[in-house]
């Protein structure tokens, strides 16, 4: 029953991420990103991964999505969509394909990076996954998680520069 479920999210994670570029406003393909994510989140919560699942609702699709539907807002892209470029979306779909068969590939070989944690299952069930995301966040990824909200900070002063009409 649990993999019906998995299977079913993710082909509808699928057609809504399809739809995401295929949607002619801006607003609908942020809708479809919505679903997406949401999508995602339940993917989580069938490979026991609550925490994230928890995570991709509260950040993607509440704290990004909202920040993407004010920067849509705020720049006005409701002339600008309308040209479409068909010929970029063949060569997005091929190379889709391709990543998903080397995906594939790696995923079956068993060890997609080639490194073996010292996680095990039963670690996760003594500690929990805050526990251990949170160690791991701030002792051995530190200075990559100061650079991405250094780069989030970057983020938001440029959709606020590009928002302004007049500088």
């Amino acid at each position: 029953m649990l993999s019906i479920l998995f299977y079913l999210f993710a082909v509808v994670a699928i057609f809504s991420a399809f739809y995401v570029t295929k949607a002619r406003s801006p607003v609908n393909s942020a809708l479809c990103l919505v679903t997406t994510f949401i999508c995602f989140a339940v993917l989580y919560i069938t490979l026991d991964a609550p925490f994230m699942a928890a995570i991709q609702i509260m950040v993607y699709a509440g704290a990004i999505m909202v920040l993407i539907v004010f920067v849509i807002m705020l720049l006005n892209l409701g002339t600008a969509v309308k040209k479409r470029y068909t010929h970029g979306l063949a060569w997005g779909g091929a190379l889709s394909i391709l990543m998903l068969f080397i995906t594939n590939l790696f995923i079956r070989r068993g060890v997609p990076t080639g490194k073996v944690g010292e996680i095990t299952t039963q670690t996760i069930h003594n500690y929990g996954h805050t526990e251990l995301i949170g160690r791991a966040m701030f002792t051995d990824f530190l200075l990559p998680f100061e650079i991405a909200s250094i780069l989030l900070l970057v983020a938001i002063v440029g959709a606020v520069i590009l928002s302004k009409r007049e500088v």
